[in-house]
């Protein structure tokens, strides 16, 4: 079974590959950025499954609602903006990961 830290690490990742994407106007990576999403997605949902520490649960919370804000606005035209949130929940979750 995979560790709460390395499915939090995972989004980091993930978040931070298609922040970069959409910062560098790659629209070829349109498919590989909704692969992405989809895995975050899933990744997410694993670990709302588990318990995590009460310690990671706020920033657990928050995410998840700021998550599904990012996949509702992932078509707006403000690509900066949304880019911008992703690499932030990206750099939050890499630093918190230790507390899940």
């Amino acid at each position: 079974m995979i560790k709460n830290i390395d499915l939090v690490l995972d989004i980091s990742v993930n978040l931070a590959r298609v922040s970069d994407w959409v910062l560098s106007k790659s629209q070829h990576k349109q498919q590989r950025m909704d692969q992405f999403l989809k895995e975050t997605e899933g990744f997410l949902l694993n670990l709302s499954t588990r318990t995590v520490p009460s310690r990671f649960q706020p920033t657990l919370r928050h995410f998840q609602k700021e998550f599904q804000q990012l996949l509702d606005e992932k078509n707006e035209t403000n690509k900066n903006d949304w880019a911008e949130k992703a690499l932030t929940w990206a750099n939050i979750l890499q630093h918190r990961a230790k507390f899940a």
